[in-house]
């Protein structure tokens, strides 16, 4: 008998589901949107030559019938059998293409209405979309509306499909805009019946077959060449007796000579005996006592309520995209303004920053010599504590207390520092509570009064301790940021924030230090007063960024805050882009959290107030809403190299790269750096700009939405050196 136990079934391992993730389907949802509402821009932002210019008839006319090579300027094709007409003698059908356009259609109308004149307007109908007041007016004048075309394209390079659409679009726009449809169609760039070729005779066919009628001219006017008056009244002008569709504008540019002409055309061929009506009711003329069917045209006959709700749809759509562009337009010019603004203002203070004289370094004052306590919060920092820690000991200043606080490390951070054995280093360890928990521990238990705080990732310069504290020297002064910089360059990644640290935030600390309202002094490398920190309350745990929100407390308690550019840390960068997103995601976001908590400072008066209604207002300006606007210009130029004039948006594209590279340049001499750095900063502009944009975006709806973001812990190498990794 077998006693053997049966196996153990072996459980499956259930596979990684999916997390759904709603917001970024909203996000992706809405970036679709903006996408498709600009791309609906560009296709309705027309942009033409007036209609002669494109003129056709250059191609083989063999299938055209003598019928409508040698008839008259309104053809029908419908059915089997192609007809064309003319106009009966001494009648003058006044034709203008390309509107309505709001600074001249209203001016020709008035011409018009003053003779008493009725005529027939060719719409475009991206320009109906976006003027349907024009058109309704036109209508209601008693005037006849054609379509056009929606964008004004050359049809003959189109397929069928798409020259269907501009013509259904068209319609829709009339509909939606007058109460109206027509059945007049103009071809963009088409001419007189003699230039037809074979191609525009197919387009001809196509229109018949979906009931339009084709209106080409008998005179033109060529008002778009802006001849003068009297030559565009000669051109208008039918020979002797004889009726003429005339051609002319009243969009598409400077259209002045066209109402002076137009006055002046009207009451000349009047005195002639000419009479002037629309396209349909000439051929109702043309045709009442002759035994030719007439066509069965009907001026302005009323639109389907599907047609107007339809047409509604599009026009809105229309409309939306426009005041989008202008939106974004307002917001490019804005972004722009700040981008220079920022630029020169920092530049300026930063060379005045330089020049100012040596009591400013503190040199015209004994030195100080007091004994310093630094403080290095430590958790996981094993592969880069050493270094920290023998550089802090290697420093020259004559007594400085290193205290080590590992918080909770689960990586042996405090078993390297302790078998490192230096003098003048203390350990102390105690359960993960966070950084300013860290830091409140250390300086409970430093011995000085001069604190300073060092990240546990960063390696100090022998002098820097000792020049950090000489501003202290001013018993005003009650914090001192250091110089950061990154140690690991050899990456892309890592060179592009080496760029970003000296351009951004040493540049923008000695603007901050000169308006007396230093937002951040940088937790890798700052010292403080014990009392100062004292009277801020000490670290808190309000926000993720409490070296932030340290110093603006400071601040508002009326200490001063400078910046020592001599005091050189070294910091190890992140590597990857998604070590970065979380770094700069923490930070952004712990920077509005110091804000908003800081944000009555506004109100208050004395250094608080000065702080509140100077610090912030720069702070929320060139730390959030220029980071907020700044995808706006790469967004335009993008738009603008596929839609709009690509060497314009190259040019100014061109412009602000050489602003910011001059910028650059001068940033990087004034921090004692090679420039050879900056051949990133173009490639710059396509990667790692966008994401920062993405992370002041998400911190930003983070926190609108009120949402609780958890530290970030980055992994570590221990790559940053004193010689920035080079």
């Amino acid at each position: 008998m077998n006693t053997a136990a049966p196996p153990t079934p072996v459980r499956p391992v259930p596979a990684r589901r999916r997390v759904f993730r709603p917001r970024r389907m909203v996000v992706a949802v809405l970036l679709l949107m903006f996408v498709t509402v600009l791309l609906v821009h560009a296709y309705a932002d027309t942009r033409f030559t007036p209609d002669a210019q494109g003129a056709g008839g250059d191609g083989a006319r063999g299938g055209v019938p003598q019928a409508v090579t040698g008839g008259g300027p309104v053809i029908s094709a419908a059915g089997e059998r192609s007809r064309s007409y003319r106009l009966p003698s001494k009648t003058i059908a006044l034709t203008f293409d390309d509107g309505p356009d709001p600074q001249w259609t209203p001016q020709v109308r008035r011409v018009l209405d003053r003779h008493g004149v009725d005529a027939t307007f060719f719409v475009v109908g991206a320009q109906v979309a976006r003027h349907p007041n024009l058109a309704r007016q036109l209508v209601a004048d008693g005037h006849e509306l054609g379509v056009h075309t929606f964008t004004h394209p050359y049809l003959g390079r189109l397929p069928e499909w798409r020259r269907q659409l501009e013509y259904a679009q068209t319609q829709l726009a009339i509909a939606h805009a007058t109460g109206v449809r027509t059945r007049l169609l103009r071809f963009p760039y088409s001419s007189q019946p003699e230039a037809v070729d074979d191609a525009e005779w197919t387009m001809i066919r196509e229109a018949g077959r979906q009931g339009y009628v084709v209106v080409v001219n008998d005179t033109d006017s060529r008002d778009w060449a802006r001849p003068g008056v009297e030559a565009i009244v000669r051109q208008a002008t039918p020979p002797a007796g004889e009726g003429a569709v005339v051609l002319m504008h009243d969009a598409g540019g400077d259209r002045t000579q066209t109402v002076a002409a137009l006055d002046a055309f009207i009451p000349a061929m009047q005195a002639r005996g000419y009479r002037f009506t629309t396209v349909t009711e000439g051929l109702r003329l043309a045709f009442s006592n002759a035994a030719n069917q007439v066509p069965a045209l009907q001026p302005n006959p009323p639109a389907t309520a599907g047609q107007r709700w339809r047409g509604a749809a599009l026009v809105w759509t229309v409309q939306v995209a426009d005041g989008l562009l202008i939106l974004l337009t307002v917001l490019f010019l804005a972004a722009g303004l700040l981008t220079v603004g920022r630029t020169v203002l920092a530049l300026v203070v930063a060379v005045r920053h330089t020049r100012r004289p040596p009591r400013h370094r503190w040199s015209w004052t004994p030195a100080v010599t007091e004994p310093v306590s630094v403080i290095v919060p430590a958790f996981n920092e094993r592969e880069g504590i050493a270094g920290t820690v023998g550089s802090l000991v290697g420093s020259d200043h004559e007594r400085v207390e290193v205290i080590v606080v590992d918080d909770g490390s689960t990586d042996g951070t405090a078993g390297v520092v302790e078998a490192l054995d230096l003098p003048g280093v203390r350990m102390i360890r105690k359960d993960n509570g966070g950084k300013p928990s860290a830091l409140n521990a250390g300086i409970a238990a430093a011995s000085h009064d001069l604190i300073v705080m060092v990240d546990g990732d960063t390696v100090v310069e022998p002098d820097s301790i000792r020049r950090l504290v000489q501003p202290f020297a001013d018993p005003r002064v009650g914090a001192v940021a250091g110089n950061v910089k990154v140690g690991n360059r050899r990456g892309l990644v890592a060179c592009w924030q080496h760029i970003e640290y000296v351009i951004g935030f040493n540049l923008d600390r000695r603007l901050y230090e000169l308006l007396c309202c230093m937002p951040t002094v940088p937790g890798a490398l700052g010292a403080f007063r014990r009392t100062a920190v004292a009277e801020a309350g000490g670290l808190s745990t309000d926000t993720l960024a409490e070296d932030t929100d340290l110093t603006m407390a400071i601040c508002r308690a009326g200490w001063k805050i400078v910046y020592a550019e001599d005091a050189r840390a070294w910091t190890e960068a992140p590597a990857t882009l998604a070590q970065l997103w979380k770094q700069r995601y923490r930070w952004s976001y712990g920077t509005m959290q110091a804000m908003w908590k800081h944000r009555r400072a506004i109100t208050d008066g004395g250094p608080s107030g000065r702080f509140g209604r100077v610090g912030l207002p720069l702070l929320g300006l060139f730390g959030v809403i220029l980071p907020l606007l700044a995808p706006v210009i790469d967004l335009l130029a993008v738009y603008g190299l596929v839609f709009l004039d690509r060497g314009h948006t190259a040019l100014a594209w061109l412009a602000m790269l050489c602003l910011q590279f001059a910028s650059a340049a001068i940033a990087f001499r004034l921090d004692g750096e090679r420039l050879r750095p900056l051949w990133t900063l173009p490639l710059q502009q396509f990667a790692y700009r966008q994401l920062m944009y993405l992370v002041i975006a998400q911190s930003a709806a983070t926190a609108l939405a009120g949402a609780r973001l958890r530290w970030h812990k980055l992994h570590r190498t221990g790559l940053a050196t004193t010689t920035g990794g080079r």
